[in-house]
């Protein structure tokens, strides 16, 4: 592996122990554009590198109380199946298709990042009314529907969805944002598995640049789960949405011209 790709795992540990979201986004364009692997393979590749380093990170989260096990249980469960179905759609969609939806969910998740904060009532209220914990059916039944769309995606391009599932967590299951960050990641190593698993014997993979990603990627994230309550979360997002911007748009200019 080159610096630059060690520099890739590093980051992409760095980042899921920092926000509970974002390994695959650095993970993928890594493996396509650093390392040369084949569009469909670095997808595949990228879901099993973040499904192990995710599991560990969540691991340190756990052993600090910070993993709601309820939660995790019923959006994993139900994100199995949306994964598993989005990666089967996956190994027939055309790369083309999936880069440019990889791309578009970088942008989306940069323009989140760097959206202005503006609580609202609705909100608060909405927080209020689940923070006694999520028991109820009505509750549970959107934790289980977003587990399933948020699973789609995943599989279907490769991203762990943890921009996604850390804010459904807030605001549809009460948790806090500490909490939200310990149970996305257990939700997105679920995820990442089931997504692997779906594209395991269609595309190759290369097993060995796998585990030497991976064990770097997982130093990153203990790196990034101590340093996780010492830096500013503020200016990291916002550092880290700029990346995307670029990344996105080169992928976007790489895929069409």
């Amino acid at each position: 592996m080159t610096l630059s790709a060690i520099l890739a795992g590093l980051a992409t540990g760095i980042v899921l122990g920092i926000f509970g979201s974002g390994g695959s986004i650095i993970t993928t364009p890594a493996l396509l554009y650093l390392l040369q692997v084949e569009p469909k393979s670095a997808i595949a590749m990228s879901m099993g590198i973040v499904a192990v380093t995710a599991t560990i990170t969540a691991l340190q989260h756990w052993r600090n109380g910070n993993v709601n096990l309820t939660v995790t249980a019923v959006f994993g469960l139900f994100g199995i199946f949306g994964t598993y179905a989005g990666a089967r759609l996956g190994v027939i969609t055309p790369v083309v298709v999936q880069l440019t939806l990889f791309a578009l969910v970088m942008y989306a998740a940069a323009w989140k990042m760097l959206r202005p904060v503006r609580p609202h009532r609705s909100v608060g209220a909405a927080v209020a009314e689940v923070s006694e914990g999520c028991s109820s059916p009505r509750c549970l039944s959107h934790v289980a529907l977003h587990g399933i769309l948020v699973g789609v995606l995943t599989g279907l391009v490769g991203v762990g969805g943890g921009f996604l599932i850390v804010p459904a967590l807030v605001l549809l299951s009460g948790l806090s944002m500490k909490q939200a960050v310990g149970t996305s990641l257990a939700i997105v190593a679920v995820k990442s598995y089931a997504g692997f698993a779906g594209y395991a014997g269609a595309v190759p993979i290369d097993y060995g640049l796998m585990a030497v990603f991976t064990a770097v990627a997982v130093a990153g994230s203990f790196a990034g789960t101590h340093f996780a309550g010492r830096v500013s979360g503020e200016a990291l997002k916002k550092g880290f949405a700029v990346f995307l911007l670029f990344v996105a748009s080169y992928i976007l200019l790489n895929n069409f011209l």
